[in-house]
């Protein structure tokens, strides 16, 4: 029997078919006889105990220039949706927020992926501290004398936004380098939140593995190669995609923290890996499965929606 699928994400009309892990989603429901309603996170309401969604029936196809079409504008009852994919971008913001909390209200009854509650409790940067010994030396502070402490302990460091995302403020701090305080001047002027401070690690130079994790384990994997001059390894940025597997000691760090995702709802899952060190858990809307699928010759939105399918 064919699923009433809602998908919360950013404009359809905006994404790349040949990169975007929501358009293969979209597609496999589809493939699998589920109806597709899509809508923007600013087009969910809270009404009189009600969650309501503004937006349109959508079908989707791997055609470029032509790869949706919207039906007529309704507000649908996400209450009568079987399934919710909350896949919109971060920032993970107070907008975010709230839409975990909206969320909440239809969740389980209406299968919520990820878990709203658990979204709003697992920042992806923070969320590795739950696990002692799979992150780098991390500092987590607004306080200007220990960041340079720590500096002083580590050296060569990395600086970036709390909640940040997509590599947006990520900073190397060379040994050499004078400009920290200036840079924890303008964070203070940009950010309320404390910064993250971490010991720089120089196997980001032969890549940043990207993990998907499905109900808590690993499906596939690949590695990003940060361009020359360049420290951050997101796509987006000039990072190279390559085929990869797992070594041994990304299968201990899936193995050690698979059994909290799963517990806690967080059904889709990408995962960062420098060297031996966990650097995020991607909880919000993780990418990577068109390229995974490329290389591997594999379909990992079917193996999605095979979980999905399996919750309900």
């Amino acid at each position: 029997m064919g699923l009433n699928v809602a998908i919360q994400m950013d404009p359809i009309e905006a994404v790349d078919i040949d990169a975007d892990s929501s358009f293969v989603l979209a597609l496999e429901a589809q493939r699998r006889g589920h109806k597709l309603f899509h809508y923007l996170p600013r087009c969910l309401t809270f009404h009189n105990g009600r969650v309501l969604a503004f937006g349109h029936p959508l079908q989707v196809r791997r055609e470029k220039g032509n790869h949706f079409t919207l039906g007529a504008a309704e507000t649908v009852n996400l209450a009568h949706m079987d399934v919710v994919l909350m896949r919109q971008d971060p920032p993970f913001d107070m907008a975010y927020i709230t839409a975990t909390h909206v969320l909440e209200h239809i969740h389980p009854k209406t299968l919520v992926v990820n878990d709203p509650a658990s979204v709003r409790n697992a920042p992806e940067k923070l969320f590795v501290a739950q696990f002692p010994g799979l992150m780098p030396p991390t500092l987590i502070s607004s306080d200007r004398e220990k960041v340079l402490a720590f500096r002083e302990e580590h050296v060569d460091i990395i600086v970036k936004p709390l909640y940040g995302n997509g590599g947006a403020g990520v900073f190397h701090i060379k040994p050499d380098d004078e400009n920290l305080n200036a840079l924890l001047e303008q964070f203070t002027e940009l950010y309320r939140e404390p910064v993250i401070i971490q010991a720089y690690l120089p196997e980001v130079r032969a890549g940043d593995k990207r993990i998907i994790l499905i109900d808590g384990e690993p499906v596939g994997a690949l590695n990003r190669v940060p361009a020359k001059g360049e420290a951050r390894s997101n796509m987006h940025v000039g990072g190279t995609p390559l085929q990869s597997t797992l070594t041994l000691r990304e299968k201990e760090i899936c193995a050690a923290i698979g059994p909290e995702l799963k517990k806690r709802g967080l059904l889709f899952t990408g995962i960062d890996v420098i060297g031996d060190y966990l650097t995020e858990i991607n909880v919000t809307s993780p990418t990577g499965l068109q390229e995974i699928n490329r290389f591997d010759g594999v379909t990992l939105e079917a193996d999605m929606w095979d979980a999905i399918e399996g919750k309900l």
